[in-house]
């Protein structure tokens, strides 16, 4: 059996087996048909002096942008053409830990395997890049494929300033408890483009999730499991408002006086 960079280090396999946990939950919930999504975390806090001294098992690759922020840092990155459900199973053959070079443009890959980062790796790394520069304690970014919110984007009337989270926000309580920034918009752009990442950058200045019209989430969170629950939350109001349309009635949802007390009682920033 191939000995792997996980062994013996419980915090760092503790982290890695929850990205798997997620990556299942992704495919469970019809998020990530064939290999569609991305999780990319930062275990720079978890890797030990032995690890630093891994040599590379790949030539440097560029990142395609430089980024101050990441020199020296290490990243569990999904690999590109992976499927989240194989992800789920075999978390370090679908995947790879990544180290960012002195230079900040390039990396190589240290562990287990040689599974080339998604190829939206400098998107995902410019977002970490902000994270750390602006000394934030999150340490994760999950892009994934939710139906009934990508369904959602498909109506323009949606897609203003905060007409989906209010929406949202009132179909239930929990969702405005526990995604409480709510969900910024970013109309379409080409998949994997800069124009892409920098309307990205720009609304996770005011939210932890962003909705890309047509196409799907990128959430950042805590850990992947912060990011993926604050999707989740989100998806369950897109449910119930596609389900009370469904059965013939627009929902009345909560009102303005009640997202209010709910802001007041549970201390919430909006």
């Amino acid at each position: 059996m191939k000995q792997t960079v996980l062994e013996g280090r419980e915090a760092l396999k503790k982290e890695i087996d929850k990205i798997a946990e997620v990556a299942g939950y992704l495919w469970q919930n019809g998020w990530a048909e064939r290999n569609g999504g991305n999780i990319t975390v930062n275990i720079t806090e978890l890797v030990d002096d032995k690890i630093k001294s891994l040599p590379a098992i790949s030539d440097v690759k560029q990142i395609g942008v430089t980024l101050p922020a990441l020199k020296g840092c290490y990243f569990f990155c999904k690999g590109t053409g992976k499927r989240m459900r194989d992800l789920a199973r075999e978390p370090m053959d679908n995947g790879s830990i990544i180290r960012v070079l002195d230079d900040c443009a390039n990396y190589v890959i240290i562990a287990d395997n040689a599974v080339m980062p998604t190829s939206e790796l400098p998107s995902h790394l410019t977002v970490h890049a902000h994270l750390i520069e602006t000394g934030s304690p999150y340490r994760a970014t999950v892009h994934t494929h939710p139906i009934e919110l990508i369904a959602m984007s498909h109506n323009p009337k949606m897609m203003g300033k905060d007409v989906l989270s209010n929406l949202l926000w009132s179909m239930i309580p929990e969702t405005k408890a526990f995604c409480p920034l709510g969900l910024g918009i970013v109309p379409y752009e080409l998949p994997g483009s800069n124009n892409l990442a920098q309307a990205t950058l720009n609304e996770l200045e005011n939210y932890d999730v962003v909705m890309w019209e047509k196409h799907g989430v990128f959430a950042k969170g805590l850990d992947v499991m912060d990011a993926f629950d604050q999707i989740d939350v989100l998806s369950k109001s897109a449910k119930i408002y596609i389900n009370s349309r469904c059965m013939g009635f627009e929902p009345e949802g909560m009102s303005e006086a009640q997202m209010k007390e709910m802001s007041v009682a549970f201390n919430l920033p909006k």
